[in-house]
């Protein structure tokens, strides 16, 4: 499977991690990008920021409307999604991909995070847990499980000691609080460690959830 297209940002020279960070519906790789300064990472800690485009698809709850997606959303309410499963899988099959390249280029998989926001933090949550080799951390930031089923004691196996970080705003009116709860929930209750943060915002991130993030990535990686 060939790589996505992707905005690469590096903190310094000869990176010895990555994050793979996955944006939202509707948005595209440059969405998070002007994030990285603000992260407080500690000088001379060269990471390659990795922001991939999602493919274009018709999104069925949008009216079949086309635009950048991890996968169709069929139906969608407060208390629940209705996700195409081929869809998310496809989409994990694409993260692997892009690990991949990054394993070739020298940076093994312990020395990557994997992070996303809304259903970008799905896929993060699905192909981080369910990748085959220990991850160094998962980011999930306003988001929920699209297909539980998909994460097993067997699936999650390799990763059932990454850290992970989940933070949500508590005024959410896109991504409910609810679904961000229930998602941490279920992840923990397979054994996953699941550091939990809420902010006081809607549907996005603040300074201080950004700089929480910062923390969460030089202990992995410093």
């Amino acid at each position: 499977m060939s790589t996505l297209p992707c905005v690469t940002l590096e903190t310094g020279p000869n990176p010895t991690a990555a994050v793979i960070w996955l944006h939202g519906l509707g948005a595209d790789g440059n969405d998070f990008a002007p994030v990285v300064p603000e992260l407080g990472l500690p000088e001379g800690l060269a990471i390659r920021f990795i922001f991939p485009h999602a493919p274009t698809m018709p999104i069925t709850c949008n009216n079949g409307y086309v635009m950048r997606a991890w996968y169709d959303i069929v139906h969608f309410d407060q208390i629940s999604r209705q996700a195409d499963r081929a869809g998310v899988e496809a989409s994990v099959g694409h993260i692997r991909a892009l690990i991949a390249e990054q394993n070739a280029q020298g940076i093994a998989c312990e020395r990557i995070v994997l992070a996303g926001f809304s259903q970008g933090g799905a896929i993060a949550y699905t192909a981080g847990l369910t990748h085959p080799e220990a991850l160094a951390g998962i980011v999930a930031l306003s988001t929920y499980l699209p297909t539980p089923e998909l994460l097993t004691p067997q699936s999650i196996a390799a990763n059932l000691a990454t850290p992970v970080l989940a933070a949500h705003g508590s005024h959410d009116p896109v991504v409910a609080l609810t679904l961000g709860e229930q998602a941490r929930a279920a992840v923990t209750q397979l054994g996953v460690d699941v550091e939990w943060h809420t902010y006081p915002i809607q549907h996005s991130v603040c300074l201080p959830e950004i700089q929480r993030i910062g923390a969460f990535l030089t202990a992995r990686l410093a």
